[in-house]
């Protein structure tokens, strides 16, 4: 345990000095955009005056630094700034989308570590066989396709052709939903209605799916090469003596050591796969972080791409550090160290 809170302590002093240089970078590189946020404020018969009024109003007329220091306290402060485009407070957008978006990524990396586990040992129990060569170039045509071609695939596939599963919006018209967490699947739950629960599920099946399927192939390749390097050592021999069957041997041994550096992988992984929701959230029209994204920097909307790039290097962060406690959990070398 006191291992643990060290690496919760280390970290939390690194992600703050991490989040300041994040926010400053993206500050200053949305401020050499060609784009005048107060005249988009305003609207389009506004004059020159009241453009500069309100540029005035803005702190857009202050040095850049001295802008940074006021946007810096306020965001410290909760406040994350006014949408220029929604004309609503950035945190109110940023509190009902972000949840939309943790579910889905959670789901899909459910989906690639199921898959991503079970592939791994298969490719692993194949070793040397002669259906060796075809599953490690399946899983190398799955590495190659993006998320992006798999969410129009399920789309033409389940959508449109069988016609079996939803594929835009987050919930069917008929349902209201549940205004508590913002976690719909929870919230559902809590209020006891399992048919907004289902359809909600529905609904975040394909999506999850074509993220989960495009990011599984690398953990089924870094899991068998993982059990390949374990199997090299000595123990393994030991516990084959003692008489051990195959299997006791790599779920006791081979895959409890196996598994973690595909569990670090993982962590890795979460972060590439929470930023790739964007895409497919906008394939599906599901109301996350990512449309949202899409929509501010369709409308130069600065004050929600700041807020947003934050919000997904925050989420990265924590979700390291929770995979490197785990870590340190699983592996009692860490702990002595």
């Amino acid at each position: 345990m006191t291992a643990i809170l060290l690496l919760i302590r280390r970290r939390v002093i690194a992600s703050a000095f991490i989040l300041l240089v994040v926010s400053a970078l993206l500050f200053c590189i949305l401020r050499l955009l060609p784009v005048d946020p107060a005249a988009m404020s305003m609207p389009p018969n506004a004059s020159i005056e009241e453009i500069e009024a309100k540029r005035v109003a803005m702190g857009l007329n202050l040095p850049l630094p001295q802008q940074y220091a006021i946007w810096l306290i306020e965001v410290l402060h909760g406040d994350l700034g006014t949408s220029v485009h929604f004309r609503r407070p950035v945190a109110g957008l940023i509190g009902s989308t972000l949840p939309a978006t943790i579910e889905l990524a959670l789901l899909a990396m459910a989906i690639a570590a199921a898959l991503g586990l079970a592939g791994g040992l298969l490719l692993f129990f194949l070793r040397g066989s002669l259906a060796e060569p075809a599953v490690d170039f399946g899983s190398i045509v799955l590495l190659s396709i993006p998320e992006f071609i798999w969410a129009l695939f399920f789309i033409l596939l389940f959508g449109v052709a069988l016609g079996v599963l939803p594929f835009t919006g987050r919930l069917s018209a008929e349902f209201h939903r549940p205004l508590l967490t913002g976690f719909l699947l929870l919230d559902s739950l809590i209020v006891g209605r399992p048919d907004i629960f289902w359809d909600a599920l529905k609904h975040m099946i394909l999506p999850s799916l074509a993220l989960g399927i495009a990011f599984s192939p690398t953990i089924m390749r870094v899991l068998r090469s993982s059990l390949l390097d374990v199997y090299r050592d000595d123990y393994i021999q030991q516990a084959r003596l003692r008489g051990l069957s195959e299997a006791r041997v790599l779920l006791r041994h081979g895959l409890k050591n196996a598994v973690l550096p595909t569990l670090s992988l993982m962590g890795v992984q979460f972060g590439f796969l929470f930023g790739g929701t964007l895409l497919v959230e906008v394939i599906y029209s599901y109301p996350g972080l990512g449309n949202l994204m899409i929509d501010a920097v369709r409308n130069a909307d600065l004050p929600i791409i700041q807020a947003v790039g934050l919000m997904y290097c925050t989420v990265v962060l924590i979700i390291n550090t929770a995979v490197d406690a785990l870590y340190i959990v699983l592996n009692p070398k860490l702990r002595i160290a």
